[in-house]
């Protein structure tokens, strides 16, 4: 990348189009892990974050609170709308520029190719798994040694190497729904 993140939303529409193109439905759950393993790689291949903002531990796995936003309407079922703008004096909505990023489209394909046929309870245990950004984050915030649930890009970064993918895409559990941050309550 050119060292510039861009908006969160704009990359989640550029996974909505491709996976379109794949024939692939994506749902929110899904949506935010795929952008998130979209970021990580990014981080970890180019030193530079790919979006703008940052992620934060909830129940089912990373998530960008802004990218959530934008598609919270679709609630469990498949997306089947772009995320746009609001234009804060009127109101009224209008599209998000398309991203013309090369190494964006590139990243994205590369993290479609390799999680699509992936079920999204699949990709929350992905997210889950020991040591990795999540996982460090929750369990500092369960032992009291951090503050709030943000996930920094230095821990992704460094941290990012023990997401695994094993063979085998049966879920461990059922398909979560993403609803609210991580209440320390719960499957975890």
């Amino acid at each position: 990348m050119s060292g510039c993140a861009v908006d969160a939303r704009m990359v989640c529409n550029l996974f909505l189009e491709q996976a379109r193109e794949l024939q692939k439905p994506v749902t929110n759950l899904a949506l935010q892990k795929l952008l998130y393993f979209a970021h990580g790689l990014n981080l970890v291949e180019t030193g530079e974050p790919l979006v703008s903002g940052y992620f934060e531990a909830w129940q089912y796995g990373p998530v960008h609170p802004g990218a959530y936003q934008a598609f919270k309407a679709a609630g469990a079922h498949p997306i089947d709308f772009l995320a746009g703008r609001r234009d804060p004096m009127s109101g009224t909505m209008s599209p998000l520029p398309h991203l013309n990023s090369t190494d964006a489209l590139v990243r994205v394909r590369q993290v479609l190719l390799t999680y699509r046929t992936m079920t999204p309870g699949r990709l929350v245990e992905i997210s889950h798994a020991t040591d990795a950004p999540w996982h460090f984050v929750v369990t500092r915030a369960k032992s009291g040694g951090s503050l709030g649930m943000r996930i920094p890009d230095d821990v992704i970064r460094a941290r990012f190497r023990y997401h695994k993918v094993s063979i085998g895409l049966i879920p461990a559990f059922g398909e979560p729904d993403e609803e609210a941050p991580y209440s320390g309550n719960g499957p975890g």
